[in-house]
């Protein structure tokens, strides 16, 4: 390609807007770092929190937003229901630590185009940002075949684990749970009743089988360590 085809080609590519929501500064500003490198890509703003993430989003309207599951107030499938409610063509691509497995499917179903781990390779993540940006859903090549394998009801997929009958809140709970956080606490970070936390602890125990609330905390630290 010519110097001056490939200009021209610059001067017409329409630049994709990114919002990022981590409350990590440091990830924040790789992200930032990584897709300011691309000459289709331009980073419009960033939040560390919900609240924060849905204030700048009225005022940068960014074409693709990249939340994280766990934010300084608030959880990234609840932010991604919210951004939803507001703008069904908004583009949102899930970046998180957090298990694939157990996580990308709701973020689906919140409305997320796509999930990617923050342990892939650079190169992925900005491939599934241009691919949710044109409107495709991206998720690794595992989880694809997981669904694929299931919706053809061939080969062998794992039955579902007791964690994927939890509902969205359910899991945040179990989650808030596992760090330590009592329930008076747990119903002020998630702006709910004392009662409402202690409906959701019956019913995750009941989900898992837990006999009692000792083995509930139990299984719920582990779980968070097995994930960090």
């Amino acid at each position: 390609m010519s110097a001056t085809a490939a200009t021209s080609r610059l001067i017409n590519q329409q630049v994709v807007n990114v919002f990022i929501v981590d409350d990590h500064p440091i990830v924040r500003q790789g992200l930032r770092q990584l897709i300011s490198q691309e000459d289709d890509m331009a980073v419009c703003g960033e939040a560390e929190g919900m609240s924060q993430a849905m204030q700048l989003y009225f005022e940068k309207k960014p074409q693709v937003m990249l939340v994280d599951i766990s934010l300084e107030n608030g959880n990234g499938i609840e932010l991604v229901k919210e951004l939803m409610a507001h703008d069904r063509d908004l583009k949102i691509l899930v970046c998180s630590m957090h298990d694939e497995s157990l996580y990308a499917e709701r973020a689906l179903r919140a409305g997320a185009m796509g999930y990617i781990n923050k342990e892939m390779a650079t190169d992925r993540l900005i491939e599934a940002v241009r691919r949710v940006a044109s409107g495709q859903i991206y998720l690794s090549e595992e989880m694809t075949h997981r669904f694929l394998s299931r919706q053809i009801g061939q080969g062998e997929v794992a039955p579902p684990s007791p964690m994927e009958s939890l509902s969205d809140r359910e899991l945040e709970v179990f989650e808030q749970i596992g760090h330590g956080i009592k329930t008076r606490q747990i119903a002020e970070r998630l702006h709910l009743s004392p009662k409402t936390v202690e409906t959701y602890r019956e019913n995750i125990k009941r989900k898992m089988n837990l006999a009692n609330s000792v083995e509930l905390t139990q299984h719920a630290v582990q779980w968070v360590l097995e994930k960090t």
